[in-house]
């Protein structure tokens, strides 16, 4: 699963090195739902930032944001939204759950309000294609172009590991930027910018491809508004789900690799062909990294120096990290059925990045308010 432990370490390193929230595998489509994946998504904070972290660590449903309620005013939960009764019942239920709303009966009535108002909160959105080997491109060029017409994100890139040459740069959207990660010489891989991106539309509509045949292209024209709306979308699944999203391995040769700041000590490659080598980088072709693996009780590892390493799934057996979703279990010859390595997500996304896992949260500011009677 080269591409998958790729994935996971360019995460790492963008969240030590960017202040910005680092997401993966987030939808990028509008016309298309569905259509079109962002393998990794990096929101840069927009002006409102410090308001948006201290309303809810999660996602808030776009249902939620669109209603028609305010902080001041409780209001009718049906009367609140426009559109199907189901969809809005389940996102004011979210949005309760979340603290994003709060709700009263009143004589046998549901009535919801907002604990605090959505703010403006959202700056650069930049889209990153994963292609560690362009020898094997599939359909790279299309997505790309897909997102330089759509134009949903600020900036597109694609990362790769290859050496990149002119042809390459030819075949790929002028538009799109090209970053090489090179592994070696430092806790987690230098990112070469081959080239810049070009800052796309996103205030303008964007055309979306849709289908392709011989000879045509069915297309979608989407609006600024709608684009509007689908970033928003993005920009709050990337705050809601981050990109520590994979699961540990319940398996008794799995451990924990710690990369970047704050990881100390000896390892071994978390990727290759079984071999070890002294230090490690997540799919290593023999380079050397500085990295830990290590078991643990699930609070995140803190070094001397206050530093909190990521940590990403690494397997003894096989030399790597693995994606357990995919390639772990019983038809792995070097299952052993054990309970998986305690590590907290959330305490450990939280030290590393500018999210916060318990807000301070609007909700006891509009509790204080109650006492002067609004509603």
């Amino acid at each position: 699963m080269r591409e998958f432990a790729f994935e996971l370490e360019l995460c790492a390193a963008l969240e030590e090195r960017r202040d910005a929230i680092v997401a993966r595998q987030l939808g990028a489509s509008v016309a298309d739902p569905g259509g079109r994946i962002l393998d990794v998504a990096l929101v840069e904070p927009g002006p409102a930032f410090g308001q948006r972290t201290s309303m809810t660590a999660a996602a808030v449903p776009d249902a939620a944001i669109e209603a028609d309620v305010g902080p001041g005013r409780w209001t009718y939960w049906k009367d609140a939204f426009d559109c199907h009764p189901e969809r809005a019942r389940s996102a004011a239920d979210r949005a309760v759950e979340i603290e994003f709303f709060e709700r009263e009966r009143r004589r046998g009535r549901e009535y919801v309000r907002q604990v605090a108002r959505y703010p403006d909160w959202i700056g650069r959105i930049v889209g990153i294609e994963n292609k560690p080997d362009l020898r094997s491109p599939g359909d790279l060029v299309d997505q790309l172009r897909t997102d330089v017409s759509l134009a949903l994100v600020d900036e597109a890139v694609l990362a790769t590991e290859s050496y990149v040459t002119g042809a390459h740069l030819n075949r790929i959207p002028e538009e799109v930027g090209v970053w090489r990660i090179q592994r070696g010489g430092g806790e987690l891989p230098e990112i070469e910018i081959v080239r810049e991106p070009t800052p796309l539309a996103v205030d303008e509509p964007g055309i979306e491809p849709l289908a392709a045949r011989p000879g045509r292209t069915d297309i979608g024209v989407v609006s600024a508004a709608e684009k509007a709306r689908a970033r928003r979308r993005l920009a709050e699944r990337a705050y809601g789900k981050g990109w520590r999203t994979y699961e540990v391995p319940a398996c008794g040769a799995c451990e924990l690799a710690r990369v970047g700041k704050g990881a100390t000590g000896d390892a071994t490659h978390v990727d290759g062909d079984g071999t070890t080598e002294d230090a490690t980088h997540p799919e290593g072709d023999g380079t050397t990294e500085d990295a830990t693996h290590v078991g643990g009780e699930g609070a995140p590892f803190t070094s001397a120096d206050g530093a909190v390493p990521a940590t990403l799934p690494y397997c003894t057996w096989k030399g790597r990290v693995v994606d357990a979703a995919s390639e772990c279990g019983p038809d792995c010859p070097g299952y052993e059925l054990a309970e998986p390595p305690a590590v907290d997500r959330d305490a450990e996304r939280d030290a590393r990045t500018p999210w916060v896992a318990d807000p301070s949260g609007a909700h006891r500011r509009q509790a204080g308010l109650d006492r002067f009677g609004s509603g």
